[in-house]
């Protein structure tokens, strides 16, 4: 088979003792929130539900679910796979009785895991055949040091982290080298659970990060001052000590920070440096780190153009300082791109972590040479991270079966399933799942108004349920309100996603009808001629009218009239709202003049980002930032604003409050630091005059203002679009006693509009698509969700304290 990306399937031999991977990429780690914890059992008890208990897994200390998802990966074919981060003592939880492995007792609900990856085969490709290997796993040890969110937090001083409310106090030498212990004591207890190695994190700004770094280590003994030997002490001493405890045939994974991105951080030359000595201390692979959280820059998110930050990556790797494989990070989303790198000889593999959240088969695909059908991963963190940060189960926004597999299962799954003939791990992993495709007697002839996020997601994954599915939209493509944010500056990769809905709507036999608006004399048409069953209505929202005097003025525009219309607008804007919709516009006014091109995804410029968030591609600076203000003044002049803006809102407080959790500071920062956006709270609009200016007044009344300017765009909330399912619902039952009411489905913003929320759309129509056949689902209580875990209710209980 001729391979579309050959450097992406070359096998890679680990040695003698470790073997060949037999591809390229390795799965990054995440926490989703399936990791487990060490809460008590009568404790757990207590957390959970007596309705969540009967569905689920009685075990609360069962990994099954972390099982399925890794399983479900390893049949996509990702070869290596690292977990979620696991905590080495009580010191180094992320939170409150987080995930951890101490005792003997906890290796058992390992095994699970690794006994449901290594019975999966992946294929290895070679010149004229293909052969297998079984897939392999490495558990992360991570010690969040001065990152806990607890109060035993630990770190190589006694300083608190910008991110955490708890102050760290400084580990004493023997505390330090307890610690040596505990990571070497994790190390055997994972290789005794099956694991295939570990990765010891050492970047990001946790505990040996802390200690690596003359940020945050004070220290003067045998572990800490200006020495980088003995700042790298209890890392080198860390995986020297492994390696004598486990052997030669594991692998042992070192992250090692290559870019801090923080004042007073490493050199890039001590990273240089500690590559070597890892090395020497007996690590198999070196993947990279970029940033640590508290960094003031983005690194991962939708902001951050593909493949950004492999140069320091780049570096190492011509630095020819090591001989060990090499791995690049961060942002690489797409085939080609991991392709470009390896063939670049930029790095040996390639880490994609969020990528096999938005499609587990990733790679499969691409194996195959299916790349169309790949749902590409778009950066935005709202299911994933910003699930994470609030104690809930991770999933994705463009695919919320992540995570939820048992529940949610997928019909690639399904197809892939047949390579693992090991029933005794099917039983083992618990899957709880049905056949995806229905029985003929239970499949639906539906049709579906509304073609964006929610419609396109309800359809597709209906109709790989086997219903019959006719998908409707008065547009001209499918998508909805994606081809409006496709062109916001740093959701380039929301083109993505819709070419994944073109591509899999039609792959799955699916009858889109585009240019055509449907009414309820349609529906009623179409239930006789083609004996519909069931209707779900996604035809979305509509903008919310702000009723201010005057608004009707030819300079007052809707955030559609900008963003889809390209109406033309003038040099001073107000925009009325500062919700996600408001920021958005926003962005594309500062960035984009009349006339500009919107970009692709793989078209964004680097360059640009770098001088804009003063990265130091040449890497003489600690930690990677331009830090003089020559420097500094040329970023702030570099791609100068296109427009002056007022951002307004009505409440008080900080605009932009509800933005993302891990990705709101950056649109905040984006607009602050472009110095051409004025924010107002509190304003309250009192008329629009003939020139079209705005008059507002301030400070409850206290301060008025005019805003002489060109345009006003209000972006102020939407409303429901739901006429068509409120008509049918008010038309009385027919002879046959069977009503509208009961076979019509709204979904989306037609359902509850607030912010555009394409996660909660998906999310729901995805849902609907796996229950709708059920008579029990009936309109008005088919809304479901996923039931909060015990660790999310843990938090919730533990922020009431807070």
């Amino acid at each position: 088979m001729d391979l579309r990306y050959p450097h992406l399937f070359r096998s890679l031999d680990l040695g003698p003792d470790i073997g060949v991977l037999p591809n390229r990429v390795l799965m990054g780690s995440m926490h989703t929130g399936l990791e487990g914890h060490s809460l008590p059992s009568w404790m757990a008890s207590f957390l959970t539900p007596s309705s969540h208990t009967a569905t689920h897994d009685s075990d609360h200390h069962s990994l099954s679910r972390m099982a399925t998802y890794f399983a479900t990966r390893a049949r996509g074919h990702v070869g290596l796979m690292v977990t979620g981060g696991i905590a080495p003592s009580r010191a180094g939880w992320t939170g409150p009785f987080s995930s951890q492995l101490l005792h003997e007792r906890e290796v058992a609900r390992h095994r699970v895991v690794t006994d449901a990856v290594h019975a999966v085969p992946v294929p290895l490709h070679h010149a004229n055949s293909t052969t297998t290997v079984p897939a392999r796993i490495c558990l992360q040890i991570l010690h969040t040091g001065r990152y806990a969110y607890h109060p035993f937090a630990v770190s190589a001083s006694n300083t608190k982290s910008p991110i955490s409310m708890f102050r760290a106090r400084a580990l004493t030498k023997a505390g330090v080298q307890q610690t040596v212990r505990d990571f070497v004591h994790t190390a055997v207890l994972a290789k005794q659970a099956g694991y295939d190695g570990v990765e010891v994190m050492g970047s990001e700004g946790y505990l040996l990060s802390q200690f690596l770094s003359p940020r945050t280590n004070q220290r003067t003994d045998d572990y800490g001052n200006a020495s980088l030997a003995n700042r790298a002490r209890l890392a080198l001493e860390i995986v020297q000590q492994t390696r004598a405890a486990v052997g030669n045939d594991f692998i042992i994974i070192f992250r090692l920070s290559l870019l801090d991105l923080v004042q007073d951080g490493l050199a890039f030359e001590e990273s240089l440096q500690l590559a070597t000595w890892l090395q020497d201390a007996g690590c198999t692979i070196l993947n990279t780190g970029i940033g640590w959280h508290e960094a003031r820059v983005p690194t991962i998110s939708t902001t951050v153009p593909r493949a950004a930050f492999a140069f320091p990556t780049h570096a190492l790797k011509a630095a020819k300082v090591v001989d060990i494989p090499i791995v690049a990070t961060n942002r690489i989303n797409h085939p080609q791109t991991a392709e470009d790198l390896l063939m670049n000889d930029t790095a040996d593999l390639v880490s994609m972590a969020r990528p096999f959240l938005a499609d587990p088969y990733l790679l499969r695909k691409a194996y195959q040479n299916r790349p169309d059908e790949i749902n590409t991963c778009i950066g935005c963190n709202q299911a994933c991270l910003d699930h994470v940060f609030v104690g809930k189960t991770a999933s994705c926004l463009v695919n919320p079966r992540a995570c939820h597999e048992t529940e949610l299962p997928s019909v690639e799954d399904e197809e892939g399933n047949s390579t693992n003939t090991d029933h005794a791990v099917n039983d083992a992993i618990k899957t709880d799942r049905t056949t995806v495709r229905l029985p003929s007697a239970q499949r639906l002839r539906i049709g579906v108004v509304g073609a964006g996020p929610a419609g396109c997601a309800f359809s597709l994954a209906a109709a790989q349920r086997g219903h019959d599915v006719t998908l409707y939209d008065q547009q001209e493509s499918v998508g909805g309100q994606f081809h409006m944010a496709k062109k916001v500056p740093g959701k380039e990769e929301f083109h993505e996603t819709l070419r994944y809905f073109r591509t899999m709507l039609e792959k799955e036999g699916v009858r889109v009808q585009l240019d055509t608006t449907v009414s309820f004399q349609d529906m009623e048409r179409d239930d006789r001629d083609y004996s519909v069953d069931k209707w779900v209505i996604a035809t979305g929202v509509t903008p919310r009218d702000p009723k201010i005097p005057g608004q009707d003025h030819s300079n007052v525009l809707s955030y559609i009239d900008v963003l889809k219309h390209r109406k033309p607008v003038g040099k001073r804007v107000a925009i009325i709202g500062a919700g996600g919709i408001g920021f958005d516009v926003a962005e594309y006014l500062l960035h984009h003049g009349d006339g500009d091109k919107d970009l692709l995804a793989d078209e964004v410029s680097k360059e640009d980002f770098w001088r804009t968030w003063g990265i130091d591609t040449t890497l003489q600076t600690r930690g990677g930032l331009v830090v003089d203000s020559a420097s500094r003044a040329d970023i702030i002049s570099t791609g100068a604003p296109k427009r002056e803006l007022f951002l307004l809102q009505r409440k008080k407080g900080k605009l932009g409050k509800n933005l993302g959790k891990t990705t709101g500071w950056i649109h905040r920062a984006t607009l602050a630091q472009s110095q051409a956006v004025t924010m107002l709270d509190g304003v309250a609009y009192e008329k629009i005059d003939e020139d079209g200016h705005l008059h507002v007044t301030l400070r409850d009344g206290q301060e008025k203002r005019v805003l002489p300017v060109d345009t006003i765009v209000v972006c102020a909330g939407q409303v429901e679009h739901h006429a068509l399912q409120s008509e049918a619902t008010a038309v009385a039952p027919g002879t046959d006693g069977v009503s509208w009411k009961d076979r019509v489905y709204t979904i989306g913003g037609a359902y509850a509009a607030g912010e555009l929320d394409a996660k909660r759309a998906i999310d729901m129509g995805v849902r609907l698509a796996h229950s709708i056949h059920d008579p029990h689902v009936v309109p008005g209580e088919h809304v479901s969700q996923a039931t909060p875990g015990v660790e999310e209710r843990l938090y919730q209980l533990l922020r009431r304290f807070a």
